[in-house]
């Protein structure tokens, strides 16, 4: 945005708003608000309600109070234990309350006697008067809280400038210009879906009367948040049915067939469902856009696999592309073997190629020679030059950026994409991160597929019976994974502390002592490439019988006798992780033990790993855990800033969401998007998205 001289005064610098002049314009700078837009969409990052103010008398030990009072004391000393403890003294409406900070100096100099402030927090009565311990401060204006009610919004600050100083720059703004502010939305549609106008939920949020009057105003801003991010994932998805031209994969019966013949079993009701929704998409001439996502163990890549032959067999390439090299090497190894007796040319491309093997590789891509090429990251590269690409699969999408699978579709003919997961992606989540997919879940389990009996620990007594039981089950002849939550040991942490959350250390306690009976193995991804696959290949082959590891066995490893995991310090991991490690487990015909060695009892483990006791359903899982950690963490790499929302929260904004969604979705399906009433929205919506959703010029 220019902050030069302009006609429009919604760019004009802030400098030139009442009441801020140059040098108060130098303070916005440092929080990025250079024009009269930028305050205007400044918004408060909380609200105080004056009308839910307490006197002295009205305090209660214990209970949350807020209380309003002008400073007549304050001072700093040190305590006996050596704290600085500083004390302000307030004369609030019934009496004096004190507030106390320690080892907070800094504080003395930002009170002043006569200053009119709020404390928030929890009393208590301490030596014959009501003190706060580390309170909630809210300095005040002289204009504010004249009446004893109303609300105040609360905004973003920086060295220099007060709360109230920038309530009263934000009332300027709001004042002169909000009436400016044009509305991207028809009214016939505003009124359709039950919103205010922009320029009054503008005035609403910024200079409420009631707490409710803000929330009206800042609802109408989580909608058009939302309302954009959806209306351009409804362009992307009609643009990819309308526009996106693929070679049609056409399949008989014969060959349906003949596929089928590969597999050593029959596919459940679920997969055949799958099957013939991709089939469906394989067969048209426009490209295929759908996420396939199935539970742990509810056997997705079989269902890859027989989307691959399809397009192999009407004379393209298909592709795979994992997320790391050890899931590339097991879906070749799946692969591999599956294929054995078939024709089909097939290729591992992996950053772990020598030059020699990598160039002839590259060549037998180009040529076509190559029909089925596995990979990573690596299959994406410029130097990689497909014949005829029919088919796109990327495994783990959230692994990767959230716009990656756009590398396979820049050319005329794009190949038909199906995105996989075998993580369970909560609704909020699949409404956004693959909101321009169709979608075809799996949540049927093989037949015979027993659920993997869970069980938390806690404390030396049952971690004990754990290992004692597991002793035996490896006696019998089974494997167990113990994984830990790093791979060293922490030298700074204090003495028998750090026992269990390393790898290294773990595998050295096991391996001389509670399993020292035992062939034990370690296994973690700062291991060099080759040790790792030696490693995973001895426990696969059953030469060895405990494995320590990282979470490099968090998806996609198969080792049919494993039967036991312990999971170490289970609270530091998210419930859709956890949940994908128990997966590696119980895949076989012997039924599973998953143990979450916990060392905290806090409320928020217990519960976590309580939903891991009482279900084996991924997908409840992955709300509990988008509930719980939200979006970021959910999909494993803490990437929520690739989610392109400016003021909405999926977590708190889920009714919203579905609301924005059907209306976005409802306005592109129809062509009512295209009429001129929406022409400025539609501008908006390709200007902010054009990027990141691969639009194309034209829009």
């Amino acid at each position: 945005m220019s902050h030069a001289a302009t006609d429009d005064p919604l760019l004009r610098p802030v400098q030139f708003v009442r009441g801020v002049g140059p040098a108060r314009a130098e303070l916005l700078a440092r929080l990025n608000l250079y024009t009269v837009t930028d305050l205007l969409w400044n918004l408060p990052r909380d609200v105080l309600d004056l009308s839910h103010i307490s006197t002295v008398f009205d305090l209660k030990e214990g209970e949350l109070r807020t209380v309003f009072g002008v400073v007549v004391d304050r001072d700093a000393k040190e305590t006996s234990t050596g704290k600085i403890m500083t004390a302000v003294l307030l004369q609030a409406d019934g009496g004096f309350v004190r507030g106390v900070f320690f080892n907070q100096p800094f504080l003395l100099r930002k009170f002043e006697i006569g200053q009119r402030v709020l404390f928030s927090g929890k009393p208590k009565f301490h030596l014959r008067r009501w003190e706060f311990s580390h309170p909630r401060v809210q300095w005040l204006g002289e204009e504010e809280m004249g009446d004893g009610g109303g609300v105040l919004p609360v905004y973003p600050l920086t060295e220099g400038l007060s709360q109230h100083e920038m309530r009263r720059v934000m009332r300027s703004v709001v004042e002169d210009f909000a009436p400016l502010v044009l509305d991207p939305l028809p009214e016939s549609f505003r009124t359709r879906a039950q919103i205010m106008g922009l320029s009054s939920a503008l005035q609403q949020l910024h200079l409420p009367k009631t707490v409710d009057e803000h929330r009206v105003g800042m609802r109408r801003l989580l909608f058009d948040d939302l309302l954009e991010f959806q209306l351009a994932l409804a362009l992307r998805r009609r643009f990819w049915k309308r526009e996106r031209q693929a070679i049609p994969l056409p399949i008989s019966a014969k060959i349906d067939a003949r596929i089928r013949r590969l597999f050593s079993f029959h596919f459940t009701a679920g997969q055949n469902q799958a099957i013939k929704e991709i089939v469906g998409d394989l067969g048209r001439e426009h490209a295929m856009h759908r996420l396939l996502q199935a539970d742990v163990g509810a056997g997705k890549t079989a269902v890859a696999v027989y989307a691959m032959l399809v397009a192999i067999t009407a004379g393209t390439q298909a592709v795979i592309m994992a997320p790391t090299e050890v899931l590339a090497q097991q879906h070749w190894n799946t692969i591999d073997r599956l294929l054995t007796d078939s024709r089909v040319e097939r290729r591992l491309l992996t950053g772990g190629l020598s030059a020699a093997q990598r160039r002839t590789t590259l060549e037998e891509i180009a040529t076509g020679r190559a029909q089925l090429v596995i990979g990573t990251q690596a299959v994406i590269q410029e130097a990689v030059k497909f014949q005829k690409l029919g088919l796109a699969i990327v495994d783990e999408q959230h692994k990767f950026g959230v716009m990656q699978r756009a590398r396979f579709t820049s050319s005329d003919i794009s190949p038909h994409v199906l995105v996989m997961t075998a993580t369970p992606i909560p609704r909020s989540l699949c409404l956004t991160q693959f909101g321009d997919l169709d979608l075809t879940l799996i949540s049927e389990l093989p037949p015979g597929r027993q659920r993997v009996v869970t069980s938390r620990i806690f404390g030396p007594l049952a971690t004990q019976k754990a290992w004692n039981f597991i002793r035996q089950k490896l006696r019998d002849g089974r494997q167990a994974y113990v994984v830990c939550p790093r791979v060293e040991e922490d030298a700074s942490a204090p003495i028998g502390t750090d026992a269990t959350a390393s790898a290294e250390g773990v595998f050295r306690n096991l391996s001389q002592g509670e399993f020292k009976e035992f062939r034990v193995g370690l296994v973690h991804g700062q291991q060099d490439r080759e040790a790792r696959f030696k490693t995973m290949d001895a426990f696969r082959h059953g030469e060895i019988d405990l494995l320590v590891s990282t979470t490099v066995i968090e998806v996609g490893v198969d080792v049919p006798n494993a039967t036991l995991m312990v999971i170490h310090q289970a609270e530091r991991f998210g419930l859709s992780q956890l949940h994908q490690l128990r997966g590696r487990i119980g895949r076989g015909k012997f039924q599973g033990y998953c143990f979450l060695a916990s060392e905290s009892d806090s409320l928020d483990a217990t519960k976590r790993l309580a939903a891991m006791e009482s279900t084996s359903d991924g997908f409840r899982i992955a709300e509990v855990d988008f509930e719980l950690r939200g979006p970021g963490d959910v999909l494993g790499t803490r990437q929520s800033g690739s989610l392109p929302l400016r003021v909405a929260d999926l977590v708190r904004d889920q009714g919203l969401l579905q609301e924005t969604r059907t209306a976005a979705f409802n306005l592109v399906e129809t062509g009512e998007f295209d009429e001129p009433a929406f022409g400025p929205l539609k501008n908006q919506v390709l200007d902010r998205f054009r990027q990141l959703m691969n639009f194309p010029q034209s829009g």
